[in-house]
């Protein structure tokens, strides 16, 4: 829940006063997915070029983490407390059913022969992790706002895992592009901003 709260606060933006803010436009869910995907593909390609061999030092979590975070936000927009609910559990669905998606593309540990020590250490760990079972209802017995918020947090978390073992899969060799194997789509590109005007 702590990362949950420090990534909606770093969009600037306090779910119990977001009507109160300047609305910055924000992708969706799925957008935003496409957008940390293709984020990915840039850093693994410059570190490629680097002359040595490098470990992996790319894999994070922060970027679905932010996706998900920026679901909530534009749930809590609706503002109606049904709405907003109701908009959180189906981002929470979303969320688990691209998670699946994501695991269907996960090589098995068994078959792992490339990489360094290090990554072939390390992607067995992943991948347990992205394929375990959730410890407990965890959002159980809440009130229902805040079951709604916990529900799709915990989605997030299921699919943060997922992906950061897909883009150790990826910087090993295993696994083509996310938009190759099917569960994300190329971003729509980014416009430039306008200049303030200096009159």
């Amino acid at each position: 829940m702590i990362r949950a709260l420090a990534l909606t606060a770093s969009l600037g933006i306090c779910p119990c006063h977001a009507q109160e803010e300047a609305r910055e436009p924000l992708p969706d869910f799925a957008t935003c997915m496409d957008m940390e995907a293709a984020r990915y593909e840039r850093a693994l390609k410059r570190l490629r070029e680097m002359p040595d061999a490098p470990e992996f030092e790319i894999g994070d979590e922060r970027g679905t983490g932010y996706c998900g975070s920026v679901g909530i936000v534009l749930c809590d927009r609706l503002e109606v407390p049904e709405q907003v609910q109701d908009c959180q559990l189906a981002l929470a669905a979303e969320q688990l059913a691209l998670a699946a998606k994501v695991r269907d593309t996960l090589p098995d540990p068994e078959a792992v022969q490339t990489g360094g020590a290090f990554e072939q250490a390390l992607y067995p760990q992943v991948y347990a992790l992205a394929e375990g079972i959730s410890a407990g209802p965890d959002c159980d017995g809440a009130e229902a706002a805040f079951q709604a918020w916990c529900t799709a947090w915990e989605a997030n978390n299921r699919l943060s895992t997922a992906v950061l073992a897909r883009q150790l899969a990826r910087f090993m060799g295993l696994a083509e592009p996310a938009t190759e194997a099917g569960w994300a789509d190329s971003p729509p590109p980014v416009r430039p901003r306008a200049r303030a005007d200096e009159s």
